[in-house]
């Protein structure tokens, strides 16, 4: 999921390693740095490549809310805010949509307080977040026009949301304005969200075309498993990320576009050797016809 200006921040010009981070445990540790915006980008996409790397230390937050999540190999195993901590805590902090996020490699947290699997934590999360964002937009390939405003009400809108307006035409899909304006899934369904719900948007009528030949009911069982080798707990996230991105569904994803979207997820694992893995048991598996 590529990100311009929404993901993991701008990282200053010292010691870092091939990935943009500071060291691994064992090297010399880093004060924190700034790893994101929650005004830019949802907490998800900025602690996935501290997942996906297995990082361990904390990640804290300035702005009008204050909390600390702590990861340990690609495990979340803490959180704190001045009202809870542990899953409850978490869950708050995930929430947010403003301030700075900082992150301090290599430190450990005093207690722990999350037992359950990251990957079924970040899944509650996003299929939570997912379902209320589906009710008004069930695909990237919905199309939105500008309502009519039958009151006099003035409004604000931010620069994201203006951006949006100017290309809906009641033409373009919600993936061909993230297009044109660069952005990743999440920056464009929450904008778009934002708009249907202040009552700026309404939804149109996407083109339809012919029906097309769908994936055997074993390829998303075997995407994911193999997508899980790769990058950990965060795979059933991306691999939903993904899939939401194409417009598609488990139960009625295209053949066609099977080669494509195994190319997508391999782009979002970091490591070569994990990525030449991945597709080569994907495309084994699609070899035998299942």
């Amino acid at each position: 999921m590529a990100i311009k200006g929404s993901g993991h921040g701008v990282l200053p010009n010292w010691d870092l390693d091939s990935k943009g981070f500071p060291p691994m445990e064992g090297g010399e540790s880093k004060p924190e740095i700034q790893v994101g915006d929650l005004s830019l980008a949802d907490l998800l996409d900025i602690l996935r490549p501290l997942l996906v790397e297995k990082r361990k230390g904390r990640v804290t937050f300035q702005g009008t809310e204050t909390g600390e999540i702590y990861i340990e190999g690609g495990n979340i195993v803490h959180a704190k805010t001045p009202q809870d901590e542990g899953e409850r805590a978490f869950y708050s902090v995930m929430e947010w949509r403003e301030g700075k996020v900082f992150f301090e490699p290599n430190v450990s947290p005093d207690k722990r307080t999350i037992s359950t699997p990251s990957a079924q934590l970040l899944m509650y999360w996003w299929k939570k977040e997912s379902d209320k964002i589906r009710e008004w937009i069930p695909s990237m390939n919905a199309v939105f026009s500008l309502c009519l405003q039958r009151d006099s009400e003035s409004k604000t809108v931010t620069s994201d949301q203006w951006n949006v307006l100017a290309l809906c035409n009641g033409i373009r899909t919600v993936a061909e304005v993230a297009k044109a304006l660069n952005w990743n899934e999440s920056r464009a369904l929450r904008t778009f969200y934002q708009l249907i719900r202040a009552g700026a948007l309404q939804r149109g009528e996407a083109p339809k075309g012919p029906k097309k030949k769908l994936v055997g009911e074993n390829f998303f069982i075997q995407i994911e498993k193999q997508l899980s080798k790769a990058m950990g707990p965060i795979a059933p996230i991306i691999l939903e990320d993904k899939l939401t991105e194409t417009g598609g569904t488990r139960e009625s994803f295209p053949q066609d576009q099977a080669l494509s979207f195994i190319e997508s997820l391999s782009e979002e694992i970091p490591q070569d050797q994990k990525k030449r893995d991945f597709v080569s048991a994907v495309m084994e598996f699609l070899s035998r016809g299942k």
